[in-house]
């Protein structure tokens, strides 16, 4: 795969080499962004849905089943909270090694990570050992992911014709519910194929090793793009190289503050309908597990289905005034989530369509909506801390709050939660546009 052709010596002997780099960069970029997207979305899900079906039982089993999944929630934060350390440790190796190096690295500990995770024993057998462990095989998946940035949501964005620039952003989050819906098929699948017992025992681990087949894959779809020539050419083009963090934080350290703000409500949202629910019925719901993974499956792919249409509308009245909209709609969704997911089946397979329709609209244009505010040579480093941020403000301590909280004081708590995100959201994109408005005076 390539961005572009160049054949100097016989320029008509390929049909595809004659087509300019327009043509073929941003179609190849996409297949390069979704691909890498889903097989990390996946690891994640993995771990997510397992924090709630297994990890109380096999590793916190001295603690009640409420205790129990609070904790594997906390190791569930513990990615995010080192995801910026594996970005800028992936950077340096980027600086030294190159960026097909720092690549394979990555998600050669991504893959290993969450291996690592099916091969762990339990508190029975090991005791205190097996959360550190865990522990540290989730640190592994956020450095990886961390280190796995390559630019080519960036690329992307930059490539994507002006009146498309919103349907090609919303391509690299395609990733997310892509992921979700097969990490949930394959334990959908084996949840429901095994007696509790043998589920607990061994089942639970064959998610984690499928990992291992779908980074490979991912891998070699990354690399074959990422280490052609004309990819680094249009890398060097808009100099989407790692920047000097002591030079971008005193620049532009403002904008991945007010890019990380701006994408809040969508990534409060993220976790709150995909784990949270989760956690929610199958500690105090009335309905089994299979039937409400198959809801949140039939959800996500209301979710995938959603996100080209983000595309569309936000190139029609611009992505920061659709985010705008997207966020009061998630207020609004706020208002009414307590009713939903306390309304029995019927209101928990509403909470469960429109939260993923939401984010589906939402998510698809969160990422990047103010990468253009970073200066060229900054925009590389830029993106990808920017991108660190929001996931650790808004969904990082999402599900592990959000339980805490509803268990203490009901799911008004979610309402809160979600409504704080919106604020942030709004008041981001409120700031975003008078420093918009300051740069084009100066200019």
């Amino acid at each position: 795969m390539a961005l572009a052709s160049s054949t100097l010596s016989a320029p008509h002997s390929n049909p595809k080499a004659a087509r300019s780099d327009e043509d073929l960069a941003p179609g190849d970029i996409a297949v390069g962004v979704v691909i890498g997207r889903a097989s990390e979305y996946f690891d994640f899900f993995v771990f997510g849905i397992a924090s709630v079906l297994v990890f109380p039982q096999v590793f916190f089993p001295f603690a009640d089943r409420l205790t129990g999944t609070l904790y594997a929630f906390l190791i569930f934060a513990l990615a995010f909270v080192v995801r910026p350390v594996g970005t800028l440790i992936g950077m340096s190796i980027q600086r030294h090694f190159g960026r097909s190096t720092k690549l394979t690295a990555a998600l050669f500990l991504l893959g290993c990570s969450t291996v690592g995770m099916g091969l762990l024993p339990g508190y029975a057998e090991a005791g205190s050992a097996a959360i550190w462990a865990l522990a540290l095989c989730r640190v592994g998946q956020g450095l990886a992911l961390g280190g796995s940035w390559d630019g080519l949501p960036s690329l992307l964005a930059l490539n994507a014709p002006p009146h498309r620039r919103g349907w090609y952003a919303m391509l690299g989050q395609l990733g997310a519910p892509l992921g979700f819906i097969v990490a949930s098929s394959v334990f959908l699948y084996v949840f429901s194929s095994l007696a509790p017992a043998d589920f607990l025992s061994w089942g639970w681990r064959f998610p984690f090793y499928t990992a291992f087949a779908i980074n490979v894959v991912a891998l070699f779809a990354r690399l074959r793009l990422v280490v052609t020539h004309e990819y680094e050419k249009r890398m060097e083009e808009h100099e989407l190289d790692p920047a000097n963090l002591r030079e971008l934080l005193p620049a532009q350290g403002h904008h991945i503050v007010v890019g990380a703000f701006a994408a809040l409500a969508s990534y409060a949202l993220f976790h709150l309908v995909t784990v949270f629910p989760l956690s929610w019925i199958a500690l105090y719901g009335d309905q089994g597990i299979e039937d409400f993974m198959k809801m949140e499956l039939l959800g996500a792919f209301f979710g995938a289905a959603a996100m080209p249409m983000s595309g569309l509308i936000a190139d029609k009245i611009g992505r920061r005034s659709y985010l705008g909209t997207l966020a009061v709609a998630i207020g609004v969704f706020a208002l009414f989530a307590p009713v939903m997911l306390g309304g029995g089946k019927p209101g928990q397979a509403a909470f469960i369509l429109v939260g993923f329709v939401l984010l589906g609209l939402s998510y698809g244009q969160a990422a990047g909506s103010v990468t253009s505010n970073f200066l060229p040579h900054f925009r590389y480093t830029g993106a990808a801390l920017t991108a660190d941020m929001a996931w650790l403000l808004g969904a990082a301590f999402a599900p592990v709050v959000a339980l805490f909280l509803s268990s203490r004081f009901g799911l008004v708590s979610l309402s809160l939660y979600l409504l704080s995100g919106v604020v942030g959201t709004l008041m981001a994109l409120r700031v975003n546009k008078k420093l918009q408005a300051a740069a084009v005076v100066q200019d």
